[in-house]
């Protein structure tokens, strides 16, 4: 749900620079926000329960599913290219996952 959540905030603020129509209504834009927000809180509660109670991988994994999204839907549409810093980053934010993960 993190990157669900990620995807829909990267549409909402980046949507401006894809359509004329989201940049003439920003106002529109941002009441998304309602149901972006429902979706963080459920992902927030689904992972905090997942983790007995810690608040810490849920934090970090949203952090994580942010840069993936961030870096593939910015690829995807305005061809930026992974440079070696950014590829590292996202081993990194893999890597922050995984450990999230594995070391539950």
């Amino acid at each position: 749900m993190f990157l669900l959540g990620q995807v829909l905030v990267w549409y909402q603020i980046n949507g401006q620079f894809l359509s004329e129509w989201i940049k003439s209504h920003p106002l529109t834009m941002s009441l998304m926000g309602v149901p972006i927000s429902l979706v963080y809180i459920y992902a927030t509660k689904d992972l905090v329960e997942a983790f007995n109670g810690d608040l810490w991988p849920q934090r970090l994994i949203g952090f994580a599913m942010g840069m993936i999204a961030f870096a593939f839907l910015t690829w995807f549409h305005f061809n930026e290219s992974i440079t070696l810093k950014t590829a590292v980053t996202l081993a990194l934010a893999t890597a922050i996952v995984v450990i999230q993960i594995v070391l539950k």
